[in-house]
């Protein structure tokens, strides 16, 4: 009895030593969100970058809008919410039985989406002030999710997509639309600010537990390219 007793607690210390010790992510590119940690930061200096017709995906907003397949009473969380531009946009395609999920690190653009939803009557939007390794969302709680031009910000990814995966309802969809990068044809900036390019992004999300539907081509996206995924229903 002593000797099984013995055999039963050495065999049982290495395994528990195993499930809990802490795995931590690395960041992918480090200081890439630093603009938009700045206490400083200046909303009206993103809003003339980002909601400008030279701006690709505020040019073909409502071709991308189309492309998502939103219907009314959805949730949806927009990932990377920015400024707001698509956040609006969603909040009406949903309509009052729907609800939107503005998600964003930057306070900043946060404030400033709560006031503008509350300036234009879109009682129908809630602001998430999210980490820079989880989107801050409760378990199956969204219908979609929409990352444009934010996923090569994700300094985590791995942590980002496990969360973002575990808010996904079974059978949700999520939208991902960055910038091509391909030598030859993609600008210096891209190369130097976008740490890799769709077939590592894509991989990335299939690991995380997401299944590849289809890359939906628009006139309007040129410079961009926009994957759909689904999270299995089972």
């Amino acid at each position: 009895m002593k000797t099984l007793l013995l055999f039963a607690v050495v065999m049982w210390l290495p395994v528990s030593g195993r499930e809990t010790a802490p795995t931590v992510e690395e960041s992918v590119k480090p200081g890439i969100n630093r603009p938009y940690l700045d206490a400083e930061l200046k909303v009206d200096d993103w809003l003339k970058r980002f909601e400008v017709e030279s701006r690709e995906v505020f040019h073909g907003r409502k071709a991308i809008l189309k492309a998502c397949g939103i219907r009314p009473g959805m949730r949806v969380a927009d990932i990377g919410a920015g400024t707001g531009l698509f956040t609006r946009m969603f909040a009406q395609a949903v309509g009052p039985d729907g609800w939107v999920y503005a998600v964003d690190i930057a306070p900043a653009f946060l404030g400033h989406i709560h006031a503008r939803a509350k300036q234009e009557g879109q009682a129908n939007i809630s602001t998430i002030l999210c980490p820079q390794d989880s989107v801050g969302l409760p378990p199956e709680s969204i219908d979609l999710a929409f990352v444009c031009d934010v996923y090569h910000h994700f300094e985590y990814p791995r942590s980002t997509m496990a969360s973002l995966v575990k808010a996904m309802k079974p059978g949700a969809t999520l939208v991902v639309i960055d910038f091509i990068r391909i030598e030859g044809v993609s600008s210096d900036w891209v190369f130097g600010h976008v740490r890799a390019g769709e077939e590592v992004f894509r991989k990335e999300i299939e690991d995380a537990g997401l299944e590849f539907k289809e890359r939906i081509e628009l006139p309007e996206v040129k410079d961009n390219y926009i994957l759909r995924f689904v999270k299995p229903a089972a």
